[in-house]
């Protein structure tokens, strides 16, 4: 099984992206992941599966874990070590559906 890190280096570049806001039921995010060291790696996968599935959903909360890989493995022994990852834990028991606006760099 691939490590995080190779899964990582499959996927796009955000380098052009400065946030991901996610959106719940209101017209505010209810949750910003910023393109800043310790959550590009979030941003990276969030966005993928995103695109993958027109928002987070159940499922793409399921695929983003299997790429966190043995990140989301230390994230349920650790609760709250690993925010954006205990969300998709959140997101799948709880059936909940985000949508998601990719914010651009100002450039």
């Amino acid at each position: 099984m691939p490590s995080f890190a190779e899964n990582l280096a499959k996927l796009p570049s955000v380098t052009d992206i400065q946030a991901l806001e996610l959106y719940g039921d209101g017209h505010e995010a209810d949750v910003v992941i910023e393109n800043a060291p310790g959550s590009q790696g979030s941003l990276a996968v969030y966005y993928h599966v995103a695109v993958q599935h027109g928002g987070i959903t159940p499922k793409a909360a399921q695929e983003a874990l299997e790429l966190f890989a043995e990140k989301a493995t230390e994230a349920r022994a650790n609760p709250g070590a690993h925010p954006n990852i205990d969300r998709l834990f959140q997101i799948i028991e709880q059936d909940l559906f985000y949508s998601v606006k990719a914010v651009p760099n100002a450039s």
